[in-house]
């Protein structure tokens, strides 16, 4: 039995190790759509380039993730996750480097493969290092912290990009890693699952990486769309084959035979794919069109993750009370008024009468919904499946985003150079946000008919307390 106490010296380098090992993805995550404007600029890229920026962190991260936490039982979660973070600092560094577009997406694209490493790793750890007793706070204060992180980002971002340059949105990532890989060597006990038995479902992570990754190169590079779309669906098919022959598959595909597991990860595609066209095309309006500084443009959104991170806790709690439908019901819908509210941001919008009422909406629709969108997740299995029910709904929500990044300006008619006129660009934004709101009002509509309230005396999320908008949280295995 895991025995550290939170109040000893190395209960605390745990919990910093932790904390910088998931800030470096989660800052990742919400600062490089800041920079986009900046690196298009530098680097002469076309805006599929920059999509392509975006999609190739998530594409490997979202193929990979449920891979990862496998490694990490097998091998050692705190060898895994110090790998992930030398992995990512590596990738993170030749990210700064890159001398063209070409070798930054392919950079972005391993960046991925270590944050699909690191990220299931930092949660594993805090669960197999602390006595029990210290373990939800221990969590809570990871999870906190990584908010903090998480709206601190877009700050830290802007201000990076309109003074070192962009480039420092990545190398930042180094010292990071080189204050938390010592830590984590000297402080951090090694642990392992003894029930793993090596073997990796290493076909079926490619698989769903290769579908994923030719459905998004047949919506970005609309000119082969229909041939890449059909190789992507069959990479799907054989991916779904593969699963359910598998003794040990990476996706149990039995897990599904919850319909309320199902329809919550349905409601998580929607809702996720629209918040991750959202935040794209957000940061680049506000700079292209609004004039915005890249400084101004991430702190604009800033309001929507403090929300998160102030009331995400006491959201849960109520929808413990009232149950989730109606949470996963409203929540949706007030996110889709927010961003047709974003339609009043044009040239030269005033902050706050233009885009603080819109920023603010959909902070209270986000904190509406992602607390009880988890729970529900974890309501909806068998708690010795929390874990990979979790790491699924992650992926999907991350699926969700990719795919969003990927077909929405080719579904508003943005061409290859749109981010460089304001005009074209704010005209795209305008038919963007409306095919955005209403993907959340399917979402919420799939919510009020088929989700239910649980069962008494299920799972519920040890991750509290969040301000993370890209992604839900991932909860760890092996829930007592």
């Amino acid at each position: 039995m895991p025995d550290v106490r939170l109040a000893s010296s190395q209960g605390k380098w745990i919990l910093l190790t932790t904390v910088l090992g998931s800030s470096m993805a989660m800052l990742d995550s919400t600062v490089v759509n800041v920079a986009l404007p900046r690196i298009g600029e530098d680097l002469n890229a076309s805006l599929s380039a920059l999509q392509w920026t975006v999609n190739a962190y998530m594409l490997t991260l979202a193929g990979l993730i449920l891979l990862g936490g496998s490694l990490g039982d097998q091998y050692g979660r705190r060898k895994v996750f110090v790998t992930g973070v030398v992995w990512f600092a590596a990738a993170s560094l030749l990210c700064g480097l890159a001398p063209t577009d070409a070798v930054l997406i392919g950079a972005r694209a391993l960046q991925g493969i270590g944050g699909a490493l690191l990220t299931p790793g930092s949660l594993a750890l805090i669960q197999a290092s602390f006595h029990p007793d210290d373990r939800a706070r221990a969590v809570g204060l990871w999870s906190g912290f990584g908010g903090i992180g998480a709206a601190v980002g877009p700050f830290l971002g802007g201000w990076l990009v309109d003074g070192p340059g962009w480039r420092w949105v990545f190398l930042l990532n180094v010292p990071l890693a080189l204050l938390c890989v010592p830590v984590a060597l000297r402080h951090v006990p090694e642990s392992s699952d003894e029930r793993a038995h090596g073997r990796f479902d290493v076909l079926g992570a490619v698989l769903a990486a290769l579908a994923l990754g030719l459905v998004t190169y047949a919506l970005i590079e609309a000119g082969t769309l229909a041939l890449l779309a059909v190789a992507g669906v069959a990479a799907g098919v054989a991916f779904v084959y593969v699963e359910k022959h598998r003794p040990d598959p990476m996706l149990p595909l039995d897990i599904f035979a919850s319909r309320q597991f199902t329809a919550l990860n349905i409601v998580t595609l929607c809702v996720y794919g629209a918040f991750g066209g959202y935040f794209f095309l957000t940061a680049l309006q506000l700079q292209v069109v609004a004039g915005y500084s890249a400084l101004a443009a991430g702190t604009a959104l800033l309001p929507t993750t403090a929300l998160m991170l102030l009331f995400s806790a006491r959201s849960g709690a109520l929808a413990d009370t009232i149950g989730p439908r109606i949470p996963l019901t409203v929540g949706p819908l007030l996110c889709a008024a927010a961003m047709l509210l974003m339609l009043r941001v044009g040239e030269h919008a005033n902050y706050l009468t233009d885009v603080l009422p819109a920023v603010l909406v959909m902070g209270v629709g986000m904190v509406t919904l992602v607390a009880p969108l988890t729970a529900s997740v974890l309501a909806s299995v068998d708690t010795a499946r929390a874990g990979i029910a979790s790491g699924i709904n992650n992926a999907a929500a991350r699926a969700g985003s990719l795919i969003a990044v990927a077909g929405l300006p080719l579904l508003a008619g943005m061409g290859p150079e749109a981010y460089r006129s304001a005009a074209a660009f704010d005209a795209a934004f305008r038919r963007a946000m409306p095919i955005c709101a209403g993907v959340l009002v399917v979402g919420a509509a799939l919510a009020f008919a088929l989700v239910r309230r649980p069962a008494p005396g299920c799972v519920r999320p040890e991750c509290r307390r969040h301000g993370n908008v890209t992604t839900p949280p991932i909860e760890a295995e092996g829930r007592p």
